[in-house]
């Protein structure tokens, strides 16, 4: 019997229900960002934990919601300053070199430029896309020019994986944190 119906059947329905619950996170962001100018730029409530104090000032330098940068850097390195990439990003924020020298960055290593570049580079694509944080994350791990080629969310599954990941985290109120 061949089970590549079956498969192909199951796939689908898991693909509709990661974009129902995409759906439903966007929904909750838009809700919680109903008091402010808008859910995704908003200053937000300052963060605790590992580099706290350099999120929160990237953060309010460059008008990021400092729970995003935190949860950005969670999916990116587990707060491990050190992390590198087998594609060599480097990183809290797992910055590429060329992405690092574009913003600035002259050692990707150092906590403070990394979260300053990223932080600085989360804020574009934020502007990029009118605050749609589910494409600026998109394309922060998958670059901008693949969100703007599918216009929208590529259809590649370690992006939707990261895009719900990193929603999750920043959904959380940090709950993950140590």
């Amino acid at each position: 019997m061949d089970n590549s119906f079956f498969t192909g059947q199951i796939q689908s329905v898991m693909q509709n229900l990661m974009f129902s619950l995409l759906e439903k996170l966007l929904s909750r962001i838009e809700t919680k960002g109903q008091n402010s100018e808008s859910a995704l730029t908003t200053s937000g409530e300052p963060v605790n934990g590992d580099f706290s104090s350099l999120i929160n000032q990237a953060a309010q330098k460059y008008n990021v919601a400092p729970g995003l940068v935190q949860a950005v850097i969670k999916a990116e390195s587990n707060f491990n300053p050190n992390a590198v990439s087998s594609a060599g990003a480097q990183g809290l924020m797992q910055l590429m070199p060329s992405t690092a020298d574009w913003l600035g960055v002259s050692n990707s290593l150092d906590p403070a430029q990394n979260i300053e570049g990223g932080t600085r580079f989360l804020s574009q694509l934020l502007d990029r896309y009118n605050g749609n944080v589910h494409l600026a994350v998109a394309a922060y791990n998958a670059g901008p020019g693949a969100v703007d080629k599918y216009n929208g969310i590529p259809p590649y599954q370690e992006t939707q994986t990261y895009v719900n990941r990193v929603l999750g985290y920043f959904n959380s109120s940090n709950e993950w944190q140590a």
